[in-house]
């Protein structure tokens, strides 16, 4: 008998099985479920029309089982090269001077779904991104507090969560660069929120414009390293091709870098695809766009399959790190089936590509967003 895991796993692992709509996950709207156990959630497009992302409708992803957390007990042991290594509750972290900052999280392997030829993993459409709120102590103060020594090149983060069998822990390593920036915060809130559970609750790392694998969740150990960890999420997984090859092409692992900063992209949160329009009646589009580490400068639309662009209206935020919402009105002169697409331009003169760099794995999908459109007359 199939149970409905199983039908996720064909839906994921087959182009001719439709993926599942969105389904009720207990702390959640209405998600698309890509995996039930542990729990693998992308928020439907119309969710990330506006700045901020509720809770209860951002995206969840998950390497291994969520662990049981108890608020009251839980600590974080920091050690490695320090000098005094620590053991620190939730209340010893709150007790520290706190950081908050608007930042966007993505999962590198958002638009997997969308590379061809098709590669294995989670077949993420555009919905594994939100921006959030994060509130916490910056990692550069616990650091300082714990005297990491001045050789020190790496910070290893390890959480909660235990494989089973020879399933690889989830350990992942950020360079002393990032980690003493005053964005690296570790994150006891999200959006004026304890951070819940599903999102790494008691404590997870924000390391703000990278990939969402870097934001460590449950995090229960934080050690002081001179090199990059070992294990499999640093030395095999999240790697990018240094030079971009042909698509299905085979990549040797020292031809691998790990992947940082994420790339510029945007999409249209409404309306959905394939929605029908009037001519002479107006429609609205609103969407967002980011540049990882950096600032979106603007965002064009085209009306006519990408032959012409005209500027959209940005929002007021503009910040480093966070998205940035947009919209576009277009009233529609005449019928028949009209291809409107949108891309970004960040701060660093970044555009996004018509096609984004096949990858093995699947990585930043950047492509120009086209979104089909049915005027009747």
């Amino acid at each position: 008998m199939l149970t409905r895991r199983h039908l996720l796993a064909l839906a994921a692992a087959s182009p001719a099985f439709p993926q599942s709509g969105p389904l009720i996950v207990p702390g959640k709207k209405p998600m698309i479920v890509h995996n039930d156990f542990p729990e693998d959630l992308e928020s439907p497009a119309g969710y990330l029309a506006s700045w901020i992302t509720p809770n209860d409708q951002f995206f969840v992803r998950q390497h291994l089982p969520r662990p049981k957390v108890d608020v009251g007990s839980w600590r974080v042991e920091v050690g490695g090269m320090v000098a005094n290594k620590l053991s620190l509750s939730v209340a010893d972290l709150r007790a520290l001077p706190q950081a908050s900052l608007p930042a966007t999280l993505e999962c590198a392997g958002n638009g997997r779904g969308a590379f061809r030829p098709r590669i294995p993993g989670l077949q993420w459409t555009k919905g594994a991104i939100g921006n959030a709120q994060w509130r916490g102590p910056r990692l550069k103060d616990i650091l300082a507090k714990a005297g990491a020594t001045a050789d020190a090149k790496y910070v290893d983060f390890d959480g909660a969560d235990v494989p089973a069998g020879k399933v690889p822990e989830f350990i992942r390593s950020i360079p002393m660069r990032k980690a003493m920036l005053e964005s690296t915060i570790l994150a006891l809130e999200m959006n004026g929120q304890p951070l819940p559970e599903l999102h790494g609750g008691p404590l997870r790392i924000i390391v703000p414009g990278w990939d969402g694998a870097s934001w460590v969740k449950w995090v229960n150990s934080i050690q002081v390293q001179a090199q990059s960890n070992p294990g499999f999420y640093m030395a095999r997984a999240y790697k990018y091709p240094k030079v971009p090859g042909a698509p299905g092409a085979a990549v040797k692992p020292e031809d691998m870098d790990v992947l940082e900063g994420m790339a510029v992209k945007s999409f249209f949160a409404t309306p959905e695809p394939e929605s029908k329009a009037k001519t002479g009646t107006p429609v609205t589009f609103r969407g967002v766009g980011w540049g990882g580490e950096n600032r979106v400068a603007r965002v064009e639309v085209s009306t006519d399959g990408g032959a012409s662009w005209k500027p959209a209206t940005l929002g007021r935020e503009d910040f480093a790190f966070a998205w940035r919402t947009f919209s576009f009105n277009w009233t529609p002169a005449k019928p028949g089936y009209h291809t409107i697409c949108c891309r970004a331009t960040d701060s660093a003169g970044r555009s996004q590509p018509i096609d984004a760099a096949w990858n093995p794995s699947g990585y930043l999908n950047n492509s120009i967003e086209r979104l089909g459109i049915v005027v009747e007359g």
